[in-house]
């Protein structure tokens, strides 16, 4: 029987990535990965990839003439390989229409809080600035703002008193290790369906 084929979006170290990958290895996730998507020519994700034998296109946004161009390519990439969710996972630039027009309601992303606290790119240092008492993990679905589509699943993760930034990480990353994969797995299962603000 055919697998779903998914694509992994990553922009940096790949932990994230990593997990997904060997939850397929091990079947917890019953999908394909069909390939990783990278525009950080250089990022980990790149050789964790090639060490699970998964297929990385690495593209330079700059260099292929903007957002749009970059876009259409990965479009025709993904179409070509026959791939029907995507999951961002540390992917560091928001998804713009001429992307969205194709997989809108089929891309998921993994943000390190409890969104809708605590969006854009520091939310673990944001956080602690704010001094609140517990953090967490979102997944939700994308649309073209920052961090602002319907959210699936969240966990939380507590704060304590003498955290900082280099002994709250790991608990966020442990939370984002649970998380992930367990969402991936229903959404490439068919038990998480995009309608409208909620997850059905």
């Amino acid at each position: 029987m055919r697998k779903t084929k998914f694509a992994i979006f990553a922009s940096g170290s790949g932990s994230n990535a990593q997990t997904l990958f060997d939850r397929v290895a091990d079947g917890t996730i019953d999908g394909e990965i069909a390939c990783v998507i990278c525009d950080r020519p250089g990022a980990k994700v790149i050789e964790r990839a090639a060490q699970a034998g998964i297929e990385t296109l690495v593209f330079d946004v700059k260099e292929m003439g903007g957002k749009d161009a970059y876009e259409a390519e990965v479009v025709r990439e993904l179409q070509a390989r026959g791939v029907e969710y995507v999951v961002l996972a540390g992917y560091m630039r928001l998804c713009g229409p001429t992307f969205l027009a194709v997989y809108s309601g089929r891309t998921i992303n993994l943000h390190p809080s409890l969104l809708p606290l605590f969006p854009g790119k520091d939310a673990i240092g944001d956080a602690l600035a704010a001094g609140v008492k517990y953090t967490g993990v979102t997944v939700h679905f994308i649309d073209e703002g920052m961090d602002t589509g319907p959210i699936i699943r969240q966990e939380t993760v507590m704060i304590d008193p003498d955290d900082t930034r280099e002994t709250l990480a790991p608990k966020i990353h442990a939370a984002e290790h649970r998380l992930l994969p367990a969402v991936t797995a229903d959404l490439i299962a068919g038990r998480i369906h995009f309608e409208g603000r909620t997850e059905k």
